[in-house]
This record gives C-alpha cells, sequence and structure tokens, in this order.
C-alpha cells in the first residue's frame, strides 16, 4: 500500500514554529485519535449493550479515515466525504504534512463512530492535487480511490458537488454545515460525544480570514466565523462543508486548518474550496 496522513491542521503565529518542527500529525493528530479511540470503546461498553451501533443517517456522504503512518505504532485520522460509490475526497494533508508519510488508510462509512461498526474498505490509491504545498497547505485537496464499488443505503450516500451559479459564488454570509468526528471542544477530552457531529457556521470575507491568518489564506479558501467558539474542531481535517440548497447538501469546502492556540477562541476555520478545484475533481471521478 502507500501512506495518507491526519485530521485538522493548525497554525498561529505563536505555535507555528513548534508545529514545523515535528508535523501535525504527530504533535496532534495521532493523540486526538487516541483519545477518540478510548472513548468510542466506554461509549460501547456503557451505551450498546447485547445490540449493535444504529446505522449513521444524519450525513450519509461523511467518511471517516483512519491511518496508519510510516514510524508510528498508532493511527491518526481524517474525515473525507464520499463523491461516487469508489471515491472519496479529503484534504491532502492528510496524505502528507510535510514530515508524516502514510502507507495505510482504511475509509469508514456508515457508522457514527470512527473505530467502531460501519463499512471499512481500505483505500488503494490517492491523487494528491499537483500544486499542494505541504508548506503551508496550499491546494489542500485529494481524491481516495476504493478497490470496490460500495453499497449505497440510507447511511452511505455520495454528495453532490457544485454547479450553476454554486460555482462562481462567494458564501460570504451564507449558513453552512461542517461534520467530522473529532473533539467538541478544547476544554474537554473526548467522550462519549465523539460520535460524528455538526455544526452550523457563517462564511466570512477572505480578507477578515487573513487578519488572522496572513496570506496563507488562499483565494481558493473559504473561511467561516469563529463567533461563539464554533469551527472544525468538532470535524476532522478533510471533512465535509455543506451547503443547504433547496433541503439537499452540496459539498463547498474540505476541512483544511484552524487555530492551534484553540478551538473555541473564536479564530475563523479554513477549508479549501471545492468550485476552485471542480476541473480537476471531475477529471478524478
Amino acid at each position: 500500500m502507500w501512506a495518507l496522513i491526519a485530521i485538522c491542521a493548525l497554525f498561529s503565529s505563536t505555535a507555528w514554529a513548534h508545529e514545523k518542527e515535528l508535523g501535525w500529525h504527530r504533535t496532534v493528530g495521532i493523540k486526538n485519535a487516541e483519545l477518540i479511540k478510548v472513548s468510542e470503546e466506554a461509549e460501547i461498553r456503557s451505551r450498546i449493550v447485547g445490540g449493535t451501533i444504529a446505522p449513521y443517517y444524519a450525513h450519509p456522504y461523511l467518511v471517516g479515515l483512519i491511518i496508519d503512518i510510516i514510524g508510528s505504532t498508532s493511527p491518526s485520522a481524517c474525515g473525507g466525504s464520499l463523491l461516487s460509490t469508489s471515491r472519496i475526497l479529503t484534504a491532502a494533508h492528510c496524505w502528507n504534512d510535510g514530515f508524516s508519510q502514510a502507507f495505510q488508510i482504511e475509509a469508514v462509512m456508515g457508522s457514527a463512530f470512527l473505530f467502531h461498526g460501519g463499512l471499512r474498505i481500505y483505500v488503494t490509491g490517492i491523487a494528491i492535487h499537483p500544486r499542494y504545498d505541504s508548506r503551508t497547505w496550499a491546494n489542500d485537496i485529494a481524491m481516495l480511490y476504493l478497490p470496490v464499488h460500495v453499497p449505497l443505503s440510507g447511511a452511505i450516500q455520495p454528495i453532490k458537488l457544485p454547479f450553476g451559479p454554486l460555482l462562481q459564488m462567494d458564501y460570504a454570509k451564507k449558513t453552512v454545515r461542517a461534520a467530522g468526528y473529532g473533539r467538541y471542544s478544547d476544554l474537554s477530552l473526548p467522550t462519549t460525544n465523539t460520535m460524528a457531529r455538526n455544526v452550523l457556521l457563517e462564511v466570512i470575507p477572505l480578507d477578515k480570514c487573513r487578519s488572522f491568518y496572513g496570506q496563507i489564506v488562499q483565494d481558493s479558501n473559504i473561511c467561516t466565523n469563529g463567533y461563539g467558539g464554533v469551527g472544525i474542531c468538532q470535524g476532522d481535517s478533510g471533512g465535509p462543508l455543506t451547503l443547504n440548497v433547496h433541503g439537499e447538501e452540496v459539498l463547498i469546502g474540505v476541512s483544511s486548518f484552524v487555530a492551534r492556540d484553540g478551538c473555541e477562541l473564536e479564530f475563523p476555520s479554513a477549508f479549501a474550496r471545492v468550485s476552485s478545484y471542480i476541473d480537476w475533481i471531475r477529471v478524478q471521478i
């Protein structure tokens, strides 16, 4: 097999130097994955007695990624979005954060838990965007290939890509939704609440986002407001950002980074803008 990496890339002017010494996976991703696994096992022992975990229907396009990294005995984790029965869109830094490389990825579909239940298939190929920069996570997008076509159900469904006017929209002031399996607060370790979750966010102008992060924010990003302590701390890197269009969720972003200083400190969350890469995505599908 080959390699990949994990969860939500983090930035801040004060913490960036330490982050670059070891890479995101080793400082954040692996530790978070370990905590999620422990909390899920506690949830199953205490709540799922003599039964099975129910299929997860709220976000049937949400995919969990358990990532084995070269040189590590513990996995990291990411999120993704099912685009077809054999393609998953995720973040490129899940493959390589500039320091760590993965050698195996397990895709989890149709489960409220990252480490338990659902349909689990090992990924057999990956396409990284040709302009991805592992130093800055510019063009932070990648496509995963499954060896078989997954059976669709109420719990497993592909999500629509942007179309028509959505391809040109900047989404400013739109209410959007992020989903993932990750942490849900800065102060609490993952608990039974680390089941797949979602959060409603407001898109902000890129200039406002750059006032926090500088020029690391690209025109090909979408940023959401962190006011009230909300953001993609709740989800994994690579996970979906969606817009509801006439009652149907449309994939507009891929979770990329948030401030390492803390998810609840009202920093914006940043996503790769799907419409900026729509031609490349369509070729991979």
